[in-house]
């Protein structure tokens, strides 16, 4: 008996499905797809074609989703950097992807008509938003679009901040968002996502799949005493980051943002709800 593929992270439905998948599914027809670029600071990820349907994820700016079907306004494609699978605003991409060259390495940065710090800003971006630069032009650099960045702001993309906990920290405070990615709302396993990819690594979305992918395991202590900087911690649907000195980073919804917390209070709390930690994993540097 054939296993179901999982429907995160492979693109089919009973009317439609990705080519790769033929053989593997049941569809009424297979596409190939075709390459779309999201041109907006932020792109949600819905369940389905409705604004009021769960959003489980977002894409940044000049990240790329190869899409399958595109009708009422809704692109249902699959993230290129995880193959997460959705539906997103078709206004928000464009169908004439450019080649990124840089990726904003601010946890936010504006973008300007013209290269003047007083002028009108147009729109932001995220840290990891991917741009095509053109020409720089004293501490601005120059889209291809025409728009302007503060060049500080980007580095050339292939470069990597190895130190994916500090990365985090930078977040510290930002509120939480149910589905995030971005400086402007993220959530647990979106904040680890964002930081790995900075630092190199293939990330996958949810938490779930980090567990079963990432690193390699090592045994949970009693009292989680012997956790090195960096370890992945797990909870069912939650992952913390092990910073240091008994100290967990995370977002999470019992402050509704982006928190530094010492690890006792974490373990008290859990055991007032009755969970526990699930796992840990620990990571190699990135190839």
């Amino acid at each position: 008996m054939r296993q179901p593929l999982d429907p995160r992270t492979h693109a089919y439905r009973d009317d439609l499905a990705a080519a790769d998948l033929a053989g593997q599914v049941d569809a009424a027809r297979f596409v190939e797809g075709e390459i779309y670029q999201v041109q907006a600071a932020t792109a949600p990820v819905h369940v389905a074609p409705d604004p009021d349907s769960e959003r489980v994820s977002e894409l940044l700016f000049g990240e790329s989703v190869t899409v399958y079907d595109v009708r009422d306004g809704w692109a249902w494609g699959k993230s290129d950097l995880d193959d997460y699978v959705g539906y997103l605003p078709a206004e928000r991409l464009s169908a004439e992807p450019s080649s990124s060259t840089h990726v904003v390495d601010a946890l936010a940065t504006h973008i300007y008509p013209e290269p003047r710090v007083k002028a009108p800003p147009l729109g932001w971006l995220s840290l990891g938003s991917r741009l095509t630069v053109a020409a720089t032009a004293g501490t601005f650099s120059r889209l291809a679009d025409d728009r302007w960045v503060y060049a500080a702001h980007l580095v050339a993309v292939g470069s990597r901040a190895p130190d994916f906990v500090a990365t985090a920290a930078r977040y510290l405070g930002v509120p939480y968002l149910w589905g995030g990615r971005s400086s402007a709302g993220v959530d647990c396993s979106g904040l680890v996502q964002v930081v790995l990819q900075r630092a190199g690594f293939r990330c996958p979305r949810d938490s779930d799949m980090m567990a079963a992918e990432l690193g390699r395991s090592v045994p949970v202590p009693d009292d989680l005493g012997d956790l090195d900087r960096g370890d992945l911690i797990f909870l069912p649907g939650h992952i913390m980051i092990a910073y240091g000195e008994r100290r967990v980073l995370h977002a999470n919804a019992t402050h509704m943002a982006v928190t530094l917390e010492p690890l006792e209070t974490v373990l008290a709390r859990l055991t007032a709800e009755e969970r526990r930690v699930t796992a840990i994993r620990r990571l190699a540097p990135a190839e």
